[in-house]
């Protein structure tokens, strides 16, 4: 089987924090039902959370000198939760993942570095 990153995008520091009670309780059953329906069309759901705020964040800039603590208003989007799944079928993982889209956030559905295709990355730069 092979790994994927299912990454949820958007801005969840406002938009779940403006959602009342109720909204937040029916998105969540969303993510419940899209767990759920991964496990019945035979994926592995391997990791992933649901992150806290960008408030809590800190962000170690390109070549580690520079650190700063979040909100970091500069960025319209940020990650605000994530899968790891494996699977044999990138199509139908897609198809599962309308269901958190359709709660308004971008899903991004990326492949994971496997030690294989690192050994086979090493060895052509070898070449």
């Amino acid at each position: 089987m092979t790994e994927y990153m299912v990454v949820i995008v958007g801005d969840a520091d406002r938009w779940w924090s403006t959602m009342s009670r109720q909204e937040r309780e029916d998105g969540y059953a969303e993510y419940t039902r899209f767990g759920e329906e991964l496990t019945r069309r035979g994926h592995r759901i391997t990791g992933g959370a649901e992150l806290h705020p960008t408030t809590e964040a800190r962000r170690v800039h390109p070549g580690g000198q520079s650190i700063t603590d979040g909100p970091f208003t500069e960025t319209a989007e940020q990650v605000g939760g994530f899968y790891l799944v494996e699977t044999d079928n990138l199509d139908d993982l897609t198809e599962c993942c309308r269901i958190i889209a359709a709660l308004g956030d971008t899903v991004e559905i990326r492949r994971t570095v496997s030690p294989e295709d690192r050994a086979a990355s090493a060895g052509e730069q070898a070449s």
